[in-house]
């Protein structure tokens, strides 16, 4: 396998390529239920779990993004059934997290509240081996006195215990979507492109600097944009033409011409 590199084709072929138990993580948002424009092009969703699955080390998270499409009053569950595919396919569903958009595009949602989240999923396999927790300040920091209450009352403990200062943040994440998400102009050019912020968070969370990062639709190149900047080796699949050229294209300013490449 060729790190810094696009391969122009299915991610069932670019999977087959791997060794075994060589993916660190792999961050991407599949084509789900026609809610996006992917020219046209379809996945098979339990071969690239259980390739994922046997592609990924030991310790390896997948963060998985997806939605559902409502038709006629009714939501697909699309995205319950990718996380039950890939439970099957050994995942734990380690965590299921919430990307919340800022400001999603206005829309007649009808007889409901507007939609404006995607599942983030994070499916490991076995126990994560990393993590690197985005972390919150705490505003009370005073000190306080541990106490237990027995059959007689109230018993002092010996010692005093100081409030941390921080705390993980919750498990919701909301970003900005459209074109306040890049400063890329090209990136645009593609019908639907991850927020930067959230990419570079989930990362930076489960991954050390030298680690394999993986995007089986990598589309406008945000993950490698995002791993170059990280130091992380990445490797991406995109089966369409146009969006390799978008992505080499936007990846030009922030990578020697020389490392990227795209082709089979």
């Amino acid at each position: 396998m060729e790190f810094g590199k696009v391969y122009l084709e299915n991610c069932i072929e670019t999977l087959r390529k791997m060794p075994d138990d060589f993916v660190d993580m792999t961050i991407t948002s599949p084509p789900y239920d026609d809610l996006r424009d992917y020219n046209g092009f379809q996945f098979p969703i339990d071969e690239i779990a259980e390739l994922l699955y046997q592609r990924t080390v030991d310790g390896g998270v997948v963060i998985w993004v997806v939605g559902d499409r409502t038709l006629h009053g009714n939501e697909s569950l699309t995205s319950f059934r990718h996380a039950i595919t890939f439970q099957a396919a050994g995942f734990r569903v380690h965590d299921t997290m919430i990307y919340a958009k800022n400001n999603p595009i206005p829309s007649d949602c009808g007889k409901r509240y507007r939609q404006c989240f995607e599942y983030m999923f994070a499916f490991s396999k076995g126990q994560p081996k990393t993590f690197h927790p985005l972390m919150q300040p705490i505003k009370q920091e005073k000190a306080f006195k541990s106490f237990r209450i027995t059959k007689v009352g109230r018993n002092d403990l010996a010692h005093d215990h100081v409030a941390p200062k921080e705390r993980k943040v919750n498990n919701i994440f909301f970003y900005n979507v459209g074109t306040s998400s890049s400063k890329d102009k090209v990136a645009f050019e593609h019908p639907a492109i991850f927020p930067e912020q959230l990419v570079l968070d989930q990362i930076s969370t489960w991954t050390n600097e030298g680690d394999i990062v993986y995007d089986c639709f990598m589309g406008s190149g945000t993950t490698a944009k995002v791993a170059h900047l990280l130091n992380r080796r990445w490797i991406g699949s995109e089966i369409s033409k146009e969006y390799v050229e978008i992505a080499r294209k936007r990846l030009e300013p922030y990578l020697d011409i020389l490392e990227f490449s795209a082709g089979k």
